[in-house]
């Protein structure tokens, strides 16, 4: 017997002792909203591959060829094409992929913890950290390799992600709005800190730089540490079945066996590694980890382990169509894909919150 499994029987078993009448209602999470995570745990396990899946598959690639074919330079009809597509078209349309699922799968794993739908690394500071990290990694090593500014921005972002569960642990909140104003609003303390040192040491233009999430300065050579996110992707998708008990709350995953601290400590890991490599390498990629989880999740339910791909598949198609509205909107210059995310996720999040406080 699986752990989802083991949650999914005690979680029947403490309801029928509870109320009868009540099988198959929800219990509310501690943030006021219906526990998400226990919907799709008590659900039917559904077919992780199938025709929609590969119908998906076949529309992202569409999409990749196309941010391919893309651009200013005639990459076949131009002196050098071919050494323009090798250095930098194919290197920017992998980076689409890799930024896109891992800050997909990211506000999943956060989503999960939090038991918040509004949850993401935008709504909670950790990129406002890593952005910190990797500022003070440069000003006390102004030669850092790309590596070691990585490592700065992993450890600000985990010390940051820590920061706000550890917030959550100990203040008790009734709604689940409030939570992303509290993320946002850590955020922003954390956002000025960065300011007033970029200064004071002369830095300011270089901080803008590092927030404004563009996949234009993507080139061979200088994109290959981006890798490192498929690890915790992969990490995410072997592990789905203990964020979804430990999603279901502290006191559940500690009756099925599971050390619920252990969870949470590895999910921020994750994070960290996913958003401190993506803020070094892209930038800042707004919302992006909380449109994906939710769209999904309204269209195909809560069962975790058969909506991860379509997760990544819709963080990667999303972040590639504002990456090529950026670049043909204003053609022969483009706008930072931070931009057009910023301005769709903040859509999103507001309709997000309009269907909350309409459901109740």
């Amino acid at each position: 017997m699986t752990l989802a499994e083991a949650a999914r029987r005690r979680t029947r078993t403490r309801r029928n002792r509870v109320d009868p009448s009540q099988q198959g209602t929800v219990e509310p999470s501690p943030n006021g909203t219906a526990d998400s995570s226990a919907r799709g745990a008590a659900s039917a396990k559904a077919p992780l591959f199938g025709w929609p899946l590969l119908l998906g598959i076949v529309g992202v690639a569409a999409l990749l060829a196309l941010s391919l074919f893309t651009g200013v330079y005639d990459i076949f009809g131009g002196d050098g094409g071919a050494q323009m597509f090798q250095i930098t078209r194919i290197p920017r349309t992998i980076a689409l992929v890799l930024a896109g699922a891992a800050m997909a799968m990211c506000g999943l794993v956060m989503q999960l913890l939090t038991q918040n739908r509004f949850v993401e690394p935008t709504t909670t500071g950790t990129t406002e950290w890593a952005g910190l990290g990797l500022m003070l990694t440069v000003i006390i090593y102004p030669d850092a390799s790309i590596a070691a500014r990585m490592v700065g921005a992993i450890i600000a972002a985990f010390v940051g992600t820590l920061v706000f569960f550890v917030f959550l642990r100990r203040v008790s909140l009734k709604s689940s709005l409030i939570v992303p104003i509290v993320g946002i609003m850590l955020g922003a303390v954390v956002g000025a800190v960065s300011t007033f040192i970029a200064v004071q040491t002369d830095m300011l233009q270089s901080l803008g730089i590092w927030f404004a999430g563009s996949f234009t300065s993507i080139l061979r050579g200088q994109y290959e540490t981006l890798w490192i996110v498929t690890a915790v992707v992969v990490a995410i998708f072997v592990l789905a079945d203990r964020f979804t008990v430990a999603g279901l709350g502290k006191e559940i995953a500690t009756n099925v066996g599971l050390n619920y601290n252990q969870i949470l400590l590895l999910g921020t890991v994750f994070v960290a590694i996913a958003t401190g490599v993506v803020t070094v390498v892209v930038g800042n990629l707004p919302f992006l980890g909380l449109i994906v989880p939710n769209i999904v999740s309204l269209i195909r339910g809560d069962d975790l382990r058969s909506n991860l791909p379509w997760v990544c598949l819709l963080g990667i198609a999303i972040v590639t169509v504002c990456d090529l509205v950026g670049r043909i909107i204003v053609m022969p210059f483009e706008v930072p894909v931070s931009l057009i995310l910023g301005v769709v996720g903040a859509a999103v999040f507001v309709a997000l919150l309009l269907r909350q406080r309409k459901v109740g």
